[in-house]
C-alpha cells in the first residue's frame, strides 16, 4: 500500500519497480502515472494496463472487494468493464487490468454530440443499469456489496454546505433540503447498483461518439433505485432522461424525475459540506453544487 498523496509524482520509478517485479517482460514499456484517484494510485502502461495500488489499508480492502464484485458483475452486463487481477506481493498488493480504451465524457463533450450519439449513449447507460438492477442481490452481498455511503444529513447541509454557496441559491438549497425531507422511501427499494456513474468513471471513444466502457466500481453497493440516476447530471440532464427513458423500457419500473432532481441536489450539497473549507476540493464541489441549483432555479425549483 502506498501512503502519501501530494507526491504521487515522486512514485513512478517505486511503482515501476514492483511492476517488473511481477512483469519483467514489460522493462522496455512506458509507465506514467493515470490521473489521481481518491482511494489508489494508477500506473498506466504503454497505454495498454493499469496497475492501481490502493493508498492505505481502507483502499486496499475496497480494491479486493471491487475485484470480487466484478468477477459476478462482468459476464452479466452487455456493459464492457475492468476484469481485475489482484496481486499481493510481500507488503505492496495492487491490481492490473487491461485498459478500457477511452476519455472521459464532459459536459462540453456531451454538448457536442449528434442526437444519434446521445440516444445510442443514453439506451446503452439505461440497460447497464437494468442489467446490474436485476442482479441477484445474495450474490452481489456474499461477493463483497454493501450499503452504500450515507449522504451528510439535513442539519449539516444547512450548516455548512448552504453558508458556502452565494447568496442567491441559498433559498433554493433551502428548498431542495426541505424537499429531500419530504421524500418517503424509494418506491423501488434498495438495489445493487453503480451509484457512480459519471462522465470520469466512462471510456469514451470519441471519434466513433461511442461508450467503449465503464470502471472503478468501488463505490457500488446497495443503494435506493432512484439514486443510480443523479450522477449522469454531471454530464447532462439530457443524458439522464435518456438513460431514464431507457431504463424505464427495459426495466417496466416508472422513474420519478422530480425526485431524482433533488437527490442530485442533496448530492452536491453533501459532496460540499464534507469539504467546505478544503482548498484543494471544496472549489471544484461549490462550482458543481452552484451549476445544479441554477438548473433547479431555471426549472421554477426556487424560494418561496
Amino acid at each position: 500500500m502506498i501512503d502519501g498523496r501530494h507526491d504521487d509524482n515522486g512514485k513512478v520509478d517505486q511503482f515501476r519497480d514492483i511492476i517488473l517485479s511481477e512483469y519483467p517482460d514489460l522493462a522496455a514499456s512506458t509507465f506514467e502515472l493515470a490521473p489521481v484517484g481518491w482511494d489508489s494510485i494508477a500506473v498506466d502502461v504503454d497505454d495498454r494496463l493499469i496497475f492501481k495500488f490502493p493508498r492505505n489499508e481502507v483502499a486496499q480492502k475496497a480494491l479486493v472487494r471491487e475485484a470480487a464484485l466484478l468477477a459476478v458483475v462482468r459476464p452479466r452486463v452487455s456493459m464492457a468493464v475492468p476484469a481485475l487481477r489482484i496481486f499481493e506481493r510481500g507488503q505492496h498488493l495492487f491490481s492490473l487490468h487491461e485498459k478500457l480504451k477511452g476519455e472521459h465524457l464532459l459536459t462540453a463533450e456531451y454538448d457536442r454530440l449528434p442526437e444519434d450519439a446521445r440516444q445510442r449513449l443514453g439506451d446503452a447507460l439505461g440497460q447497464f443499469y437494468t442489467e446490474l438492477h436485476r442482479l441477484d442481490k445474495e450474490q452481489m452481498a456474499d461477493a463483497g456489496a454493501a450499503p452504500i455511503g450515507a449522504w451528510q444529513s439535513p442539519a449539516t447541509l444547512r450548516g455548512k454546505a448552504v453558508p458556502a454557496l452565494p447568496a442567491e441559491l441559498r433559498g433554493v438549497a433551502e428548498d431542495i433540503i426541505a424537499g429531500f425531507e419530504r421524500l418517503a422511501p424509494d418506491p423501488h427499494g434498495q438495489t445493487y447498483g453503480f451509484f457512480d456513474g459519471h462522465g470520469w468513471n466512462m471510456a469514451f471513444d470519441r471519434a466513433r461518439s461511442r461508450l467503449n466502457g465503464i470502471y472503478d466500481f468501488a463505490d457500488s453497493g446497495f443503494g435506493p433505485v432512484h439514486q443510480e440516476f443523479i450522477y449522469s447530471n454531471f454530464i447532462s440532464p439530457d443524458l439522464t432522461e435518456r438513460i431514464a427513458a431507457a431504463y424505464e423500457k427495459a426495466s417496466g419500473r416508472t422513474l420519478d424525475r422530480c425526485r431524482i432532481a433533488i437527490l442530485t441536489g442533496i448530492h452536491r450539497l453533501s459532496e460540499l459540506a464534507e469539504l467546505p473549507d478544503d482548498s484543494r476540493h471544496a472549489p471544484a464541489m461549490t462550482h458543481h453544487t452552484v451549476i445544479w441549483l441554477e438548473t433547479m432555479s431555471g426549472r421554477g425549483f426556487a424560494a418561496s
